[in-house]
C-alpha cells in the first residue's frame, strides 16, 4: 500500500513537471548505513512531585551508570534481552526501581517522577515538562483527546476547549486562535508540516483530520509567541508526536460515525518499528439531522503510517505517509429556517433540484533522517511530498419563499407559512478543479551542552498548482433576473423593455498554472541562568524566507521578508512554584496559492506576506488545592496587523480579495485552570477575551469575521463513587456571537451593522463502562484476557439542543428593495453509540 505513497500516484502525473524531481529527492533520501549493536537506549527527564527536574540524580544499574545533567535529563544505554534494574536515586527521595528487558537497539522513554512520601514502582508518563512551560506550550494528554466526545472527535476537538481557541462548526477540525483565520495556524507531525485541502467550503464536507489520534503520543500547542524554530504564520503552533512502538500492540474503535484500526510493533533485533492506522467515517447521522433534508453519501477514508529503521545506535531513517480519499455526494431536497423575533418572524422555504458531486484525493510521503553526531550534536535531514486532487461539482436551483409563519400555539398548522411576501429562484454552478504538489527538502540541527542550545535549519519548498475555477450564480427574484452590482445601466421593467445583456449575478472563469518557490531559513539561541536565587530562560531567534511566483502569463515576483523572535522566562525562588513569561517579536505570513487568487480567479504575484507584531506576557503557576496538583496560566496578548489581505468567510472557506490595503490589531486575555477536580482524573476550564477589528482603505475599524469578544470552555472527567469503571466525560463551550457577515466579496462595510450570529453554546458529553485496563487485568481464561483495554458506552452530542449557526446566507427580494441574512444551523441533538478495544 505504501509504494502508492511513495510514488505519488505518478501514473495520474505523466506529465507533471516535478515527477522527476521527486523521485530524485525520495533516491538521494534513502541512503544507509550498517551497523550491528546488542545494546538498548533509555532516554528521559527525572521530576520530583511538582514536575520540576532533578538534575544531579542518579541512574544506576549493575555498578555502571549516569546522573541528570541540569534539565534533569538523562541517557543510559544498557544490554539487550535480559532483564536490567536500574535505580532512580536523589537525596530526601524514595528511591524508584524499575526492572527493562528490551529487545536489540531499543530506544524508549521513561520519565519517573521522586516523591518524598511514598515508594513508585513503574513508568510514569508526564506531560508537563519545564521546558513547554518556559516555552509557554500547552500540552495534553493523548488518552483525554481519544476520550473526549466530540461530533468530530480528535486533537482539533479537544483544542477548542482551550481558551483562545475558537470554531463555530462541530464537523469542521479548522479552527482560529487569537483573531486569526484557519490559514494562520501551523501544524506539524513528527517535525514534518503538514496540509490540508484546498477547495473545502463546509464543515461536512471535510471528512477526517491528518492527525490519527490512535498513533499521537505527545501533542504541545501554542497561541502566540513562538519560537523562530516554527515556520511563517500568524497564529499558532501545533507540534504533534507519534508514538516509538516497544512492542506489538493493535486497537479498533467503532461507532454509528465509522471506525478506525491501529497496529504497532517491532522487529526482533529492535531496529524495526511499524505503526499504522485506517479510519473511516460516515457523517450521515449528523448531516441528516439538519434542518435541510438531503440525500448524503459521504465517504471518508484514510491510511497512514509511520516506518522507523535503526541502522546503528546514532542513525535512524523514518517514514511517515498517507493517503486520504474523500468523496461527498450531497443531493438536497427540502429546507425550512424560521428566523427573526418573536414580534416580527420569519420564514425561509426552500425547494431544490439538483446535486454536488465533490472529491478529494491527497497523497503524503516524508522521509526523516536523524543522526546523532556525538552527545551534544543532532542532524536531520527531511524530505517530503504532498500532492492533492481536488474536484468540486455542483448544479443546485432553489424555489424560495419568504413570508411569516403561523406563531399561535394550538393551531395544526403551526409553523406553516401562511403569508408569503417575497418569492424567488438561485441557480449555482460549478466545475472547479485542482492539482497541486508539494515538495519540501530540509536540514535541521540541534548543538546542545550545559544550559546552552543552538538550532538553525535551512528550507527549500517547491509548489506546483494547476487550478480550473469555473462559478456562477444566476438570481431570479419575482420574476426579474438580479444582475450584479457593477457597471451603469437603468432597469424601468415592465414600463419599458429592458435591453442591456443578461449577466449572472457571480460568475467567475479562470485558468492558472502557477508555481511558487521558496527557500526559508531560521537560527535561535536558548540559555538557561540563574540570577541570584531565580532561574532565568532567554530564546531569541530570527526567520527569513524570500519567495518567487512564477507561471503562465505571471510575471516573476520575488520577495523576502524576516522575523526576529524573542522569548524571556523568570522562575523566582522560593516555595511558590511559578514562571513568569515575556515573548513577541515580528511574525510574516507569506502568501499562499489561496491567498494569490483574487475575486475573478486571476493571480497576483505581487501579494505582500501580512505582518504582525506579538507581544505575549504570561504567568504559569502549579499548586495544591484539596491536596491535589492544579495549575493555572494566563497569558495577556497583542496583536498589531499591517499588511493585511482581507477576507470574507463562506462556512470554512476563506475568499481574499488578494491585496494588502488593510491594517488590523487583536488583543485580549487567556486563562486555564486545570487539575484534579475530581481525584484521579483531569479536567479544567478556560476563558477568553478577544477583540479583533480591521481598517480597510482607511473607512475605519470594523469588526474582523473572527471577532470572537468571549469565550468559556469547559472539560470535565468524572467516575461514578461505587462503580469507578462508570466514567463520564463532559466538552462544553460557550462563545458569544460572531459577526454576521458579508456575501463573498461584498464591501463588508455595507454589512458591518447586520446584527450578530446568536451565542454559540454546545456541550457534549460521553458516559463509558470501562470493562477492563491496564490496571485491573483478568487472568487466562477468562473472555476479557485478550483486551487491555476495552470500553463501550454511549454519546450525545448538543445536550441541550441548541440551535446554533455559523454563517448567514443572504437571500434578495427584488419587490421589496431588501436583503435578508438568514442564519444557517448546525447539527442539533445526536446520540452516538461507541466500542473501543486495545489488545
Amino acid at each position: 500500500m505504501w509504494e502508492i505513497v511513495l510514488h505519488l500516484k505518478l501514473h495520474s502525473l505523466e506529465n507533471h513537471p516535478l515527477k522527476n524531481n521527486y523521485l530524485l529527492l525520495i533516491l538521494l533520501l534513502c541512503f544507509t548505513t550498517l551497523g550491528l549493536a546488542q545494546t538498548a537506549t533509555i532516554r528521559g527527564i527525572i521530576l520530583d512531585d511538582k514536575n520540576t527536574p532533578v538534575p544531579g540524580a542518579s541512574v544506576a544499574f549493575m555498578g555502571d551508570g549516569t546522573v541528570t545533567n541540569d534539565n534533569g535529563f538523562y541517557v543510559i544505554v544498557i544490554p539487550a534481552n535480559e532483564d536490567i534494574a536500574i535505580s532512580y536515586t536523589y537525596v530526601g527521595f524514595k528511591k524508584i526501581t524499575q526492572t527493562f528487558n528490551l529487545k536489540a537497539n531499543a530506544d524508549i522513554e521513561f520519565n519517573p517522577v521522586l516523591k518524598t512520601d511514598i515508594e513508585q514502582l513503574g513508568t510514569v508518563i508526564i506531560t508537563t515538562t519545564t521546558r513547554q512551560r518556559v516555552e509557554g506550550v500547552t500540552t495534553i494528554a493523548p488518552e483525554t483527546i481519544r476520550k473526549t466526545p466530540g461530533a468530530n472527535a480528535g486533537v482539533e476537538n479537544l483544542l477548542k476547549s482551550l481558551p483562545g481557541v475558537s470554531n463555530n462548526n462541530e464537523l469542521s477540525t479548522q479552527y482560529a486562535v487569537r483573531g486569526g483565520n484557519f490559514d494562520e495556524n501551523l501544524v506539524y507531525i513528527n517535525e514534518i508540516e503538514v496540509y490540508r485541502p484546498f477547495l473545502v467550503r463546509s464543515g461536512q464536507q471535510e471528512g477526517l483530520s491528518f492527525v490519527n489520534s490512535d498513533l499521537v503520543q505527545n501533542v504541545a500547542f501554542s497561541a502566540g509567541g513562538f519560537q523562530a524554530k516554527y515556520g511563517d504564520k500568524l497564529s499558532s503552533v501545533l507540534d504533534i508526536t507519534y508514538r516509538r512502538p516497544v512492542d506489538f500492540a493493535a486497537s479498533v474503535d467503532a461507532s454509528l460515525l465509522g471506525g478506525s484500526i491501529s497496529g504497532e510493533g517491532i522487529s526482533k533485533d529492535g531496529r524495526f518499528t511499524a505503526l499504522a492506522g485506517v479510519r473511516y467515517r460516515d457523517n450521515s447521522l449528523l448531516v441528516n439531522a439538519k434542518q435541510t433534508e438531503t440525500n448524503f453519501k459521504p465517504r471518508f477514508f484514510d491510511a497512514q503510517s509511520l516506518l522507523t529503521y535503526k541502522f546503528t545506535n546514532k542513525f535512524q531513517l523514518d517514514f511517515l505517509g498517507n493517503i486520504a480519499i474523500n468523496k461527498y455526494d450531497y443531493e438536497p431536497l427540502t429546507r425550512q429556517t424560521n428566523f427573526g423575533s418573536l414580534a416580527d418572524p420569519l420564514a425561509l422555504i426552500v425547494f431544490y433540484e439538483g446535486q454536488e458531486e465533490d472529491k478529494y484525493e491527497t497523497y503524503f510521503g516524508a522521509l526523516k533522517g536523524t543522526y546523532q553526531l556525538n552527545e551534544h550534536t543532532t542532524l536531520k535531514v527531511l524530505g517530503s511530498a504532498y500532492h492533492t486532487q481536488e474536484q468540486e461539482y455542483f448544479d443546485i436551483f432553489a424555489d424560495y419563499r419568504l413570508g411569516r409563519p403561523n406563531t399561535n400555539i394550538g393551531d395544526e398548522d403551526l409553523g406553516d407559512v401562511e403569508f408569503t411576501q417575497g418569492i424567488g429562484s438561485q441557480l449555482t454552478h460549478a466545475r472547479n478543479d485542482l492539482d497541486a504538489l508539494f515538495i519540501n527538502v530540509e536540514h535541521k540541527g540541534t548543538y546542545l551542552k550545559d544550559t546552552d542550545q543552538i538550532d538553525w535549519g535551512i528550507k527549500y519548498t517547491r509548489e506546483d498548482i494547476r487550478d480550473r475555477l469555473e462559478e456562477y450564480e444566476v438570481i431570479d427574484s419575482a420574476g426579474f433576473s438580479i444582475r450584479p452590482p457593477i457597471g451603469d445601466f437603468t432597469n424601468e421593467q415592465p414600463y419599458a423593455a429592458f435591453d442591456a445583456p443578461l449577466e449572472p449575478f457571480t460568475n467567475i472563469r479562470a485558468r492558472n498554472n502557477v508555481q511558487i518557490n521558496r527557500l526559508s531559513a531560521y537560527g535561535q539561541y536558548s540559555k538557561r541562568t540563574e540570577v541570584g536565587n531565580n532561574e532565568l530562560w532567554i530564546n531569541a531567534g530570527v526567520r527569513a524566507q524570500q519567495w518567487t511566483v512564477s507561471g503562465d502569463n505571471i510575471e516573476n515576483t520575488t520577495q523576502t521578508v524576516i522575523s526576529p523572535r524573542a522569548q524571556l522566562s523568570l522562575k523566582p525562588g522560593g516555595n511558590s512554584d511559578m514562571i513568569f513569561r515575556l515573548s513577541g517579536g515580528l511574525y510574516a505570513q507569506p502568501p499562499l496559492y489561496r491567498e494569490l487568487r483574487d475575486s475573478l480567479g486571476q493571480v497576483r504575484p505581487d501579494v505582500k506576506a501580512q505582518k504582525s507584531f506579538h507581544l505575549v506576557a504570561g504567568h504559569d503557576w502549579s499548586f495544591n488545592l484539596w491536596e491535589r496538583p492544579f495549575k493555572l496560566v494566563t497569558e495577556a496578548y497583542y496583536k498589531g496587523l499591517t499588511d493585511v489581505n482581507p477576507y470574507t468567510l463562506e462556512n470554512v472557506r476563506i475568499r481574499y480579495r488578494a491585496t494588502n490595503n488593510a491594517t488590523a490589531r487583536a488583543y485580549g486575555i487567556d486563562t486555564r485552570l486545570n487539575g484534579e477536580f475530581v481525584p484521579g482524573t483531569q479536567s479544567w476550564i478556560s476563558l477568553g477575551v478577544l477583540r479583533t477589528e480591521e481598517n480597510i482603505d482607511n473607512q475605519g475599524y470594523i469588526p474582523r469575521p473572527t471577532d470572537q469578544r468571549l469565550k468559556v470552555a469547559f472539560l470535565f472527567q468524572d467516575y461514578a463513587p461505587n462503580i469507578p469503571s462508570l466514567k463520564l466525560y463532559i466538552n462544553m463551550v460557550y462563545q458569544t456571537g460572531l459577526p454576521g457577515g458579508s456575501p463573498s466579496y461584498a464591501d463588508p462595510y455595507v454589512f458591518s451593522e447586520l446584527p450578530r450570529l446568536r451565542d454559540y453554546f454546545r456541550a457534549d458529553a460521553g458516559i463509558n463502562y470501562v470493562f477492563t485496563d491496564a490496571s485491573k487485568p483478568f487472568p487466562k481464561g477468562h473472555w476479557l484476557h485478550v483486551f487491555k483495554d476495552l470500553t463501550a458506552g454511549f454519546e450525545i452530542y448538543n445536550i441541550f439542543d441548541r440551535q446554533n449557526s455559523i454563517t448567514n446566507t443572504f437571500v434578495r427580494d427584488a419587490s421589496t428593495q431588501q436583503q435578508f441574512a438568514i442564519p444557517n444551523f448546525l447539527s442539533p441533538r445526536v446520540f452516538n453509540v461507541r466500542v473501543s478495544a486495545k489488545f
